[in-house]
């Protein structure tokens, strides 16, 4: 299903303008990351394709058809939602938080169930996790169960806020890892809100930098931003003149290897042919 921004913007009572006419369609069976600082609009954005924000002015469509005219909650049930420390219910066993939106929307018990166990195997969590509570797990663990829960429904579009945020550094290198191969296996709609420009590239089909106001900085894929950013400011939180994007060749008695900007190795120049002998080698 297509989601298409149309002239939307989002001012809330305190007169502070989140979202300032923004337009966008964002493509089937794709992956559209919303990046940016915080402030930027972006969370507003994704919680207004689910009704949970109301836009001041403008209209959402999917698949051409504006959700002002369907029923809020009938809405949230059919789009999945995965949000940052997974928001599950502590008094629910794993199972029961899985099973949740199909319970309410008249799926039996025992079928809810048998789907919450499938869903574990898909998400890459042992079934054995099934009746334990929240607390009994990690905050992976945790993540995973809620992008499980978000899935139960079988919705065609999956939002996702910032899911992966509260974890360390290498649970959230196998959770983005788990949710590409997710995206390649289940073909959704999903639309990920992040602040790390590296998880943007990572997971993004489409990639839109926002300012502040939901103004769109670049839309596009992560080679045309990396290889063609639209403004100063985009160069800038890209970081196309830092770190590990802001590479070179250096020779090496072993061939060629690219270094960042500290002058540390990142990987090798692979190039087809093979490397020259260093002094002293032997065929």
């Amino acid at each position: 299903m297509s989601i298409e921004f149309r002239a939307v913007t989002k001012r809330f009572p305190d007169g502070t303008t989140a979202v300032d006419d923004f337009s966008l369609l964002i493509p089937a069976h794709k992956t559209t990351v919303f990046v940016g600082s915080s402030g930027c609009g972006k969370t507003t954005l994704l919680r207004m394709i689910n009704r949970l924000i109301e836009p001041t002015e403008g209209d959402i469509t999917i698949d051409g058809e504006s959700i002002r005219g369907r029923d809020p909650v009938q809405l949230r049930r059919g789009i999945g939602y995965v949000l940052q420390n997974s928001g599950l219910l502590p008094h629910f066993t794993v199972a029961d938080n899985v099973a949740t939106v199909p319970v309410l929307t008249g799926t039996p018990r025992k079928q809810a169930r048998q789907r919450a166990l499938e869903l574990l195997d898909i998400v890459g969590l042992d079934r054995r996790l099934a009746d334990r509570y929240p607390r009994q797990l990690s905050g992976g663990q945790q993540q995973r169960v809620g992008v499980a829960r978000g899935l139960a429904a079988d919705p065609n579009i999956l939002l996702m806020d910032e899911p992966f945020g509260a974890v360390d550094p290498i649970v959230r290198k196998e959770l983005q890892a788990e949710t590409r191969r997710l995206q390649r296996d289940l073909d959704k709609t999903v639309v990920f809100v992040t602040h790390d420009i590296d998880e943007a590239f990572l997971l993004g089909d489409q990639v839109v930098i926002l300012e502040k106001g939901a103004k769109i900085a670049q839309i596009g894929t992560p080679d045309e931003i990396i290889e063609n950013p639209a403004s100063d400011f985009v160069a800038e939180f890209v970081g196309v003149d830092r770190g590990t994007r802001a590479l070179r060749a250096k020779q090496t008695p072993r061939g060629t290897v690219l270094v960042d900007d500290a002058g540390r190795t990142q990987g090798v120049l692979v190039s087809g042919e093979p490397a020259p002998s260093a002094p002293g080698d032997r065929a």
